[in-house]
């Protein structure tokens, strides 16, 4: 008997008849009979006597009902768990995040999705590029949100959104800024550099070689948030990725757009082994909603 046959037959047993069992299972009386059938013949002795009064179990049904309902009741846990799962009950959602994606963008969706997920549990750590395949092999977290995804490794990705780089400023600085910079306004002004951070330091480097541009780099700072804090002491300008941006303005700081656009995709990155779950999947749309919005 597969499950199937042992579901008909519970339903049958449990509910006296089989146009009771149907309804019980939502399905129609003759496939219910042809599925009883199927597993009689399969068992090579009946489950049911057919009277007027409708099916009475044989002895041997009775003694095998035991068994069958004890599995019955593991199918129904099991599907249960399933839609807890899915709705979050008792799930724990381990995600990692570049620290510019972790003050506001990550925050904003986790607020989000508890809305709806209210028995979720989240444990949330911040992730640079050099430490990201590290964090999956050593299964610290199940997803990490990151720019680029490291070539030639066992890491599927999923794409969440797109981000760009910006001018962050003091408006003092540059009173009349236009809705979006070329690069060539900052010739000559202190300029706070990010050449050595990751990806997006790469991205910003390589323009300027295109453009053959050179820059009066007064400060390399190792991280957006120390750009953006020097930004606010009035030591120079930077450029920096729009969500660290955002989430550094303050009275007095502007930011604007590059002129030509440079961007870059944000990616949800897990082990091919290991692909996230619907939960996961599903914060995951959350989280790129809220980039979409940013």
């Amino acid at each position: 008997m597969n499950l199937r046959h042992i579901e008909i037959f519970h339903a049958v047993y449990v509910n006296g008849s089989v146009s009771a069992a149907a309804r019980a299972l939502n399905v129609s009386q003759p496939s219910v009979s042809k599925m009883l059938r199927h597993a009689e013949s399969l068992l090579g002795f009946n489950l049911f006597q057919r009277t007027n009064g409708g099916l009475v179990p044989t002895e041997d049904a009775h003694v095998l009902f035991a068994d069958v309902s004890e599995i019955q009741d593991r199918v129904y846990a099991l599907r249960e768990a399933g839609r807890n799962l899915k709705r979050g009950v008792g799930g724990v959602l381990r995600i990692s995040a570049l620290p510019s994606l972790s003050l506001g963008a990550l925050p904003t969706a986790v607020a989000r999705f508890m809305r709806n997920h209210q028995n979720v549990k989240f444990d949330l750590q911040t992730v640079h590029h050099d430490d990201l395949l590290r964090k999956l092999y050593e299964r610290e977290t199940d997803v990490a949100i990151a720019y680029q995804v490291p070539p030639a490794t066992p890491i599927g990705n999923r794409w969440l959104g797109e981000g760009e780089l910006v001018l962050l400023y003091r408006e003092e600085d540059l009173p009349d800024a236009p809705p979006s910079v070329e690069l060539d306004v900052l010739s000559g002004k202190p300029f706070i550099s990010l050449a050595a951070s990751g990806p997006i330091g790469a991205l910003f480097s390589q323009e300027l070689l295109r453009r053959e541009l050179e820059l009066n780099e007064v400060v390399s700072a190792r991280t957006f948030y120390i750009a953006c804090a020097l930004v606010r002491q009035g030591v120079g300008m930077t450029v920096v990725d729009n969500f660290t941006a955002q989430a550094s303005l303050v009275p007095g700081l502007s930011m604007r757009p590059l002129k030509p656009r440079l961007t870059f995709d944000i990616q949800a990155m897990f082990l091919t082994n290991r692909p996230p779950g619907a939960l996961a999947c599903e914060f995951l749309k959350t989280l790129a909603a809220v980039i979409d919005d940013l």
